[in-house]
This record gives C-alpha cells, structure tokens and sequence, in this order.
C-alpha cells in the first residue's frame, strides 16, 4: 500500500557511492533493472538540483565512477515504481506472507517511508507500517527493496537508517519486523524472546525481531501484533 504524499520534514538526505570496474553493475543488469523508470522518475526534492540520467557503464572502462545517491521521502509519483520494485525483489508469493498482510492491514506511514535513488533512477525503497502489539503501539518495518544491481553497496542499510531516525525524532518508541538476524543485527535489531509477540499467520520465531528505540520500550511489552487503524 503506497504511503501518501507528505511535503513536511527535512530536506533530502544526500549520500555518494562509488562504483569501480570490479563492483559496478553490468550495462545489461542496469538497464534490465531500470526499465521503464525514465518515464516515471520522480520530480527533485525542492532546493535540489536534478542529477543527470544514470548512463550504462561502458564496457572495458576501468576509471572510478562516481553515483549521487539521494535518500529522500516517498511521493505519490513513487507509487508504480515501487511497486514494479517489489515484484522484482519478492515476487507474487509476497502477497501470502504474514508480513504482507499485516502490513497491508496497516497501512504505512508516510513520514516514514523513504526511498533511495541514483540520478533519476529509484532504486530502493522502505516503508513502516503502525501495529499494536498488546496493548502497546508499535511499527513493523518492510518491506526494504534494492535493485538487484545496486546490492550489497550499503543502500538498504541507509534506508533503514533514514527510517528509524525519523521514527525516533517521532517520538516512535518501538520496531518489529520479520527477516535474517545476520543482516538486520548491524541496525541494532535481535530476536523477540520466544512467546512475547505473536504474528497473525506462520512465522519463523528465529525471523522475528525487534528494535527498542527508547530504553526499555519492550518491557512489560506482550501478546498478538495486529494492525493498527489509528
């Protein structure tokens, strides 16, 4: 469910990463990955100057290539790509997933739903979504979406980053979501201690996670996560 459009905040994060001749997406993944965005690119944050459109590397060029990465607020101008995005990242078996449903039962929060992108191009994509658990109000995060192209440079890890600090200038006191530990523990996410917390639907307990915002926001905290319609 694509957030809606909200113009308040801070202007845009701007981040830089580097690709080298080693590391840097082939021309076919690129423009596999990207296909289609040049037509539904969003418009720049106000204050900011367009980046130019992301070329394909050219084959045999072996110099340092250097991409503006901007991590920015979701727009209503988001909506297709990102959808696009997930269908790439998760395929149709995402629409059974306990996550999904809760957090389209849920909604997202539009002050918390950033996107990642290089030029033009978008190329990431988070959201949060609000839940009770108990009795207590809380977020589910997901789903975080790269391209496949753009992996394992830090994107989503920055993505994560912009969430959470917003949540926590929000006043948000608390975070779950489902995936890998191994991944999610560099953003300060552990395990819900067996019998704390239970989803609406099967999941792995060794997949279930949470993220204390403030000291002690999960103690005394217990029970079903449903969504949360306020």
């Amino acid at each position: 469910m694509p957030c809606r459009q909200d113009n308040a905040g801070k202007l845009p994060r701007r981040r830089i990463i580097k690709l080298d001749s080693s590391s840097r997406p082939s021309s076919h993944s690129i423009a596999k990955a990207l296909e289609g965005q040049a037509t539904h690119a969003s418009a720049p944050a106000p204050g900011l100057t367009p980046s130019r459109p992301l070329q394909a590397p050219r084959p045999r060029y072996h110099a340092m290539t250097t991409l503006p990465l901007l991590i920015r607020r979701e727009g209503h101008a988001d909506a297709e790509a990102i959808e696009r995005l997930h269908e790439r990242a998760f395929g149709p078996g995402r629409f059974a997933r306990t996550a999904f449903r809760l957090r389209e039962g849920a909604g997202a929060r539009p002050d918390l739903c950033f996107t990642a992108q290089v030029g033009t191009y978008l190329v990431g994509s988070i959201r949060l979504s609000p839940v009770v658990m108990g009795d207590a109000p809380g977020l589910m995060l997901g789903p975080v979406a790269v391209e496949p192209a753009f992996m394992s440079r830090g994107i989503g890890y920055q993505l994560i980053a912009a969430s959470l600090d917003a949540a926590r200038e929000a006043g948000d006191r608390r975070v779950i979501l489902v995936g890998d530990e191994s991944y999610y523990a560099r953003s300060g996410f552990t395990k819900v201690p067996p019998g704390r917390l239970a989803l609406p639907g099967p999941v792995d307990p060794q997949r279930l996670l949470w993220l204390e915002l403030m000291p002690g926001a999960f103690e005394g905290v217990s029970g079903a996560v449903r969504p949360s319609r306020a």
